[in-house]
């Protein structure tokens, strides 16, 4: 039985990984500003408080903290999404180098969205290509970050999480409720790449990761074979027994974005992502095909 600690752990992730190692029989912490439950512990992101004591317990730390990018690239929002990032991951850095007892590892989350829009270079650890726009620069900012503070009793490894299909949240419910309205077809040319992962896989994947203490750095956290937004839509179409879609032009995205307070790159981005260091270490994907995984999740 391990402890855990999961920073950030009130959100759609958190409560998939809550789940899954108590289920194992872990002990699970959440750190939060919003203290519910008795696993909960207060603490606002940023300064070094009495949650600091917690990790002397702890033997896996899961950062996860960060605000949504689900939102306008505005100013203030940009701001918002680095300091949120950039603060959680130099006090959680400056909290274990204050334990006598510091964990054995640390996930921090990073992204997929680091590596360019490709529809056909695969962007893996060797040969992905890192992109030079606000996204990415927040990427790359966080791990560098990350790894800016040195822990010399801590493995480190950053998570380059691709778009996670779970049950309740994420990236499903609101392409549920497209597709339940007729609004289900591609979504501009709908050749975009679509890197995924089943939330049952990323929670295996991070337990992998923990049992195999040789390991560290930087893991795409991906099915091995992306599909593309035309096929995500229609398997969704199929599982529901939804005949048809309104397919969305470019401009109409671009609208729709701006009337929803999101932003295109969203949807739009083509995200060809490998996880080949999981295949190189003989990691086996439970669920890889989209329409069955998709399926395992609704129905």
């Amino acid at each position: 039985m391990k402890t855990i600690t999961i920073a950030g752990g009130s959100g759609f992730l958190g409560q998939i990984l809550e789940d899954y190692f108590t289920k194992k029989g872990d002990h699970v912490y959440i750190l939060t500003r919003t203290v519910q439950r008795k696993n909960d512990i207060y603490w606002n992101a940023k300064d070094l408080e009495d949650w600091t004591t917690i990790l002397e317990q702890t033997d896996v730390l899961i950062n996860l903290t960060g605000k949504s990018v689900d939102c306008r690239y505005n100013e203030d929002n940009k701001q918002q999404i680095l300091n949120s990032r950039i603060d959680s991951t130099h006090a959680l850095g400056l909290a274990i180098n204050l334990c006598e007892d510091p964990p054995e590892v640390w996930f921090n989350s990073s992204t997929a969205t680091i590596y360019r829009h490709s529809t056909d270079l695969q962007m893996t650890k060797k040969m992905g290509e890192i992109g030079d726009d606000f996204s990415m620069n927040i990427a790359k900012s966080w791990e560098k970050a990350f790894y800016s503070i040195t822990n010399p009793k801590t493995r480190k490894i950053a998570l380059r999480t691709s778009i996670v299909m779970g049950k309740h949240g994420g990236a499903t419910e609101p392409l549920k409720n497209l597709v339940k309205f007729g609004l289900g077809g591609k979504q501009a040319s709908g050749n975009q790449k679509i890197s995924w992962i089943h939330e049952l896989d990323f929670a295996r994947a991070i337990d992998f990761l923990i049992v195999n203490d040789a390991l560290d750095g930087n893991f795409n956290l991906a099915v091995p074979t992306p599909t593309n937004n035309k096929t995500l839509m229609t398997s969704f179409r199929k599982v529901m027994n939804i005949p048809f879609g309104i397919s969305h032009p470019e401009w109409l995205i671009k609208l729709g974005a701006k009337l929803i307070g999101t932003e295109p790159e969203l949807v739009m981005k083509s995200r060809n992502v490998i996880p080949e260091r999981l295949l190189e270490n003989e990691f086996k994907f439970i669920h890889s095909d989209i329409e069955i995984a998709l399926d395992n999740l609704i129905n």
